[in-house]
């Protein structure tokens, strides 16, 4: 029996006529009435869950409302695969009833079991009621009979047969209210459907056109409707916006509320397409006096999404009554591309209270401005909260972070997930603005090809592009990667630019409904002017190349464009965004940033105070002083095997005037010596070719040189324009002993080159209309540039400051996710925040990293406690343990690792008004406290990156003969090398001591001022606690015979943390195929000459 069917054939039973109307049914063919064109409705009913917690099926977690789209069934019951709603209980069947919408009576009916039609044939094949049977106001439902619902009304599925239903241990629901929503759509707005994208609607506030209208008349006029048998009729017949009220309160049907609007003169501007209109049906039995007190829940509520647009309102005089609470549609895509179904996001609370207008700051208004953090950070706006309530204090939601839209020139994007079509309808974001989002794709994330890098999804939105930034081939398993390996792009980032500021925005909220509306994150932002002219310097950290950087907040600008590089270098349109950030200055950053790249890293190259030779304007030139120096760039040399292999240098003569060359070639301090690079301007393989040669020490002015190979191609390929233009000078250094060995063994090993930038003769000209080649090498040089991430960048901005350990009070880290951590792991966390060794014995004094943290210290005296939730707190939380499922990631292995240590202490989330919602927070803090005037200082850290390895980086040792510029006592713990799987941002803000507080007239507060968003102190795990992990959450669904699917996709956090990272043994790499191949047709080609 079909939907069709079941709406033409509705028979009244008078059995239950003065309690509920009850239909049955009997075939017919006529079809139902065709809705209006240009409308569709759709029915919201809200509930209160009885007994047991009635879970959503496409949001996870427990729901408070059904949103019900026009003449489709919904199932209720136990079994995930066949209901979309689920009540985890033996009692009720695997699909005990149904509940649908009939659009063309405007009225919802509940039948008892399978009966409105199926669409999974595979889980029922013919009709059947349930067990248990369904009961409306405490009579059961007979099999082959429809109830008509209505607000007020009780359903209970589990009285049995003919028992009590007045049991403690009832389950079902109370009907609250019902809500119609009928979308006019305007056929002139842009179809984001044939992109697949889907609009959501949120609340706006309903606006005036040159309307007087007073406030007591609207609160009179809430009343009355509330009061009416039929708010629809009784709307269209007798109030208008006149400020008068009709004396006959006839009960006849009127037109539709839309045509109210119109009578009554409210016009939305030109703009305005797509406008959704609700309004109570029915409403739970109260008289008028209970309405009054309760008025906003039959509110009217306008809702539009659409760019560009202006929200409705009445008059700014009157009083605004909307119902805070919405149905959060999430009707987008995923990254994957498949569509997501409806999401019902649990509430905090059904009915809130109403905020009055004139009590709101301009800068609460939702979508309005709010002022910027400054040295705190604030949490995410919930879905509940208002913004005239104690909650709405230090809060922000993603719209007031967009505010406003009209002056935005441009805006780029990092998020791990993302529901694309969710933002540009939820920020109301124009169709013609420049958007670059940069999100995770495992498949597209590791392909070789460049176009895999992008995608253009809604032909809509011409100028939107999504970019799936690299993971380097040498963090993929067997450094293959084809096999793939260990990685994420897991950053949250908003870069918003306008015409005077450039807004940056770092946060823990991934680009999903979900996490801004119902999970707890943290965001910052701070808000840069414009520079009178662009300071391409600042995207270069120079500051900091000759040791440390005393203030590493003025590297910000440096920070931000190396990090944003490394996510669009192969993207070549999206290369303009780094020079964009030259045109704002960023020497007012309050907090330091913190990034980390996917790769194996190595500490920065010594700082060169004297270069003698420099690849410039297309030629060499000599330069006495390296003032100007910008950075450093890691590459190599290749094509060595090519020149030193018998078949072309069978007398070795070649061979054994590079061994005379090297041999006599100074060495600086780190056992480097510096060669010539040489455009080779004549080689067709590649206009870009850049060759490397070895100089005669004795005639090194004279042009005597031995070619040793040629730089990588993707390296030249920024190089030579860049030098060929004068805009950037180069100088290179290599180890001696490397190049020797390499050419007597024949081989393919990689011999290491650095690359030292400087400002070129035409450095100051770089803005003088720049082609694309330049513009995307610029892009390439930056983030190619060496810089400290993860533990090393978290060891630069704090090590210069001087912690007393013996005031430390507290050391944390809270997390949503806990990586495959060890003593190892921690320590190495431990000391780059600065963690000391306070007392040690005579013996250990000896040692050569004495008073440096070290992993059997941590292992004998933990460090730090990590913040994570009980399954308990988790279990018990008022959304439900599916809430927390995908969000949270902590493994049984690293559990049983950490059982018996000690750190683990529970997370509470603060204030308290979050009690119950899942947190996706990652913060960390190390306190101190003055004993002379009680005063706290330390740092707060923030961000994307959770408690792991894969984030913050794993310490290798030292398995090649160089000597490196680290800091030697902390080399041990922190290794010569750092393997970072993910891509990361968060940002620091540092109280220094007292002592370090005299810098000019800043104000670094107190480290109290921060609010962390759990309480303090955590309490720790108790002997029977076990922390929420993957395991033990699915232990607790099976108690609830929940089965869960695990190719599920939902709009939360996946796990993105490593089991073990398997740590090669040998760090001695070799020449790709690729760049063999290159090197071959280039050695065809130069020439013969050995001249410099």
């Amino acid at each position: 029996m079909n939907c069709h069917e079941i709406n033409s054939m509705i028979v009244r039973s008078d059995s239950y006529h003065q309690t509920l109307r009850r239909h049955s049914f009997s075939l017919s063919s006529n079809p139902p009435k065709k809705p209006r064109i240009g409308t569709v409705c759709s029915a919201s009913i809200f509930i209160k869950p009885l007994g047991l917690p009635l879970f959503s099926k496409t949001t996870q977690s427990p729901s408070k409302s059904f949103h019900l789209e026009p003449n489709k069934p919904y199932t209720i019951g136990r079994d995930y695969f066949c209901c979309d709603f689920l009540f985890i209980d033996r009692k009720i069947s695997k699909s005990h009833c149904q509940i649908l919408f009939n659009s063309s009576d405007k009225k919802v009916f509940l039948a008892d079991g399978v009966f409105f039609g199926i669409d999974q044939i595979e889980c029922s094949s013919r009709v059947r009621a349930s067990l248990n049977g369904v009961f409306a106001n405490g009579i059961r439902i007979r099999k082959g009979e429809v109830v008509e619902l209505h607000g007020g009304d009780e359903i209970l599925l589990s009285c049995g047969n003919g028992s009590d239903c007045n049991v403690v241990n009832r389950i079902g629901f109370f009907v609250e209210r019902i809500v119609l929503s009928e979308e006019v759509v305007d056929r002139n707005v842009p179809n984001l459907m044939a992109s697949g994208m889907s609009i959501d609607y949120g609340p706006v506030r309903l606006a005036s056109n040159k309307l007087d209208v007073k406030a007591g008349f609207l609160l009179s006029m809430c009343r009355d409707i509330l009061c009416s048998n039929d708010p629809i009729s009784f709307m269209k017949k007798h109030a208008n916006l006149d400020g008068k009220i009709r004396s006959s309160y006839s009960r006849r049907s009127g037109k539709k509320f839309i045509s109210f609007l119109k009578s009554s003169g409210v016009k939305s501007s030109s703009e305005d397409r797509v406008h959704r209109l609700e309004v109570a049906l029915s409403e739970s039995p109260a008289n008028c006096r209970d309405a009054v007190v309760n008025c906003y829940k039959g509110t009217i509520i306008s809702s539009e999404r659409n760019t560009g647009s202006q929200s409705f309102s009445f008059n700014e005089n009157a009083e605004e009554k909307v119902d805070n609470y919405r149905l959060q549609q999430n009707n987008g895509v995923n990254v994957s591309g498949k569509p997501k179904a409806l999401s019902l996001d649990c509430p905090r609370v059904a009915d809130m209270a109403l905020c009055d207008r004139s009590n709101v700051s301009q800068d609460k208004i939702e979508g309005g401005y709010v002022s910027p953090p400054g040295r705190k950070f604030y949490l995410n706006r919930l879905q509940f909260m208002g913004h005239c309530s104690s909650e709405a204090q230090d809060v922000v939601s993603l719209p007031e972070l967009f505010y406003p839209v009209e002056s935005l020139q441009r805006v780029f994007i990092a998020t791990f997930t993302s529901d694309i079509p969710w933002f540009l309808s939820y920020c109301r974001i124009p169709a013609h603005l420049p958007i670059t989002i940069a999100c995770h794709n495992a498949e597209r994330c590791w392909s070789s090809n460049p176009e895999r890098r992008t995608s253009y999804p809604f032909t809509d939105f011409p100028r939107l592009v999504v970019v799936y930034p690299p993971f380097p081939e040498v963090i993929a398993f067997g450094k293959d990667r084809r096999k793939s390996g260990i990685a994420c792009h897991h950053p949250k980032l908003f870069v918003l630019q306008r015409e005077d500021t450039l807004r940056v925005v770092v946060t823990s909220a991934n680009l999903v409904a979900r996490q801004w509306n119902n999970v707890t994150n943290t965001v910052w932002w701070q808000d840069f002017p414009r520079s009178c002219t662009p300071d391409y310097g600042s995207l270069f950290n120079q500051s900091s190349l000759g040791g440390n950087n005393q203030d590493s907040k003025s590297d910000f600008g440096a920070q931000l464009a190396g990090f944003m590089a490394s996510l669009v270098a192969d993207v070549p349109s999206q290369a303009h965004w780094i020079l964009e950030l030259a045109k704002y200055s960023f020497k007012g950053a309050l907090v330091h940033l913190v990034a980390s790249v996917p790769g194996i890293h190595t500490p920065k190259s010594p700082y060169m105070l004297h270069s003698r030779h420099f690849l410039s304007g297309n030629k060499n030139m000599q330069k006495s002083s390296g003032r100007n120096l910008l950075g450093s760039v890691e590459t190599s040399v290749v094509g060595m095997s090519h020149l030193f292999c018998t078949s072309v240098d069978s007398n070795g003569v070649k061979l054994k005037k590079l061994a005379a060359f090297l041999r006599k070639c100074s060495e600086n301090a780190y056992g480097m010596s510096e060669i010539i690079l040489r455009r080779e301007t004549n080689i067709l393989a590649d206009v870009n070719a850049v060759s490397v040669l070895i100089p005669n020490p004795e005639e090194f002015s004279l042009g005597d040189c031995v070619q040793i190979g040629f730089l990588p191609r993707d390296v030249a390929q920024w190089v030579a324009p860049l030098s060929d233009d004068g805009f950037f000078a180069f100088s290179a250094y290599i180890y001696p002993k490397e190049v020797l060995r390499a050419a007597l063994e024949g081989s393919y090993i990689k011999v290491q080159l650095i690359l030292y930038v400087s400002q070129g003769p035409c450095f100051s000209g770089i803005s003088n209309s720049l082609r694309c080649q330049q513009v995307s090498a610029i892009c390439s040089l930056v983030s190619s540039i060496h810089r400290c991430v993860g533990l090393w960048r978290l060891q630069e901005v704090l090590a210069p400051y001087k912690w007393p350990e013996h005031l430390e009070t507290d050391f944390l880290f809270g997390s949503s996710s806990i990586g495959s951590v060890n003593a190892q792991f921690v320590a190495a966390f431990s000391a780059a925040s600065g963690k000391r060794a306070a007392q040690l014995s005579e013996s250990e004094e000896s040692d050569p990293h004495w008073g440096c943290w070290s992993a059997s210290q941590e292992l004998r005296n933990p460090s730090i406690k990590v913040i994570f939730p009980t399954i308990e707190r988790v279990k018990t939380a008022s959304c439900g343990i599916l809430a927390s499922k995908y969000i949270l990631c902590f493994s049984q292995k690293t559990w049983q690792r950490l059982k018996n240590v000690g750190i683990l202490h529970d997370a509470i989330p603060y204030p308290n008004e979050r009690s119950g919602f899942p947190m996706h927070v990652k913060v960390a803090r190390r306190r101190f406290q003055s004993k002379t005037d009680a005063s706290s200082f330390g740092w707060v850290y923030c961000g994307s990156h959770n408690f792991s390895a894969a984030a913050w980086g794993r310490p290798l040792p030292n398995t090649v003969d160089r000597k490196v510029n680290v800091n030697e006592r902390n080399s041990s713990v922190l290794g010569s090398r750092i393997h970072i799987c993910n891509y990361e941002l968060g940002i620091i803000f540092t109280v220094p001591p007292s002592d370090k507080k005299d810098n000019g007239d800043e104000k670094h507060g107190n480290l109290d001022d921060i609010v962390l968003p759990f309480a303090t102190p955590a309490p720790k795990y108790k002997p029977r606690d076990e922390p929420a992990t993957a395991q033990a959450m699915r232990e607790v669904l099976t108690e609830m015979e929940r089965e869960m699917d695990a190719a599920i996709a939902i709009s939360g956090e996946c796990p993105d943390e490593e089991d073990e990272v398997l740590e090669a043994a040998d760090f001695v790499t070799v020449e790709k195929e690729d760049e063999k191949a290159y090197a071959e047709r280039l050695w065809s080609q130069v020439d013969s000459s050995e001249s410099c």
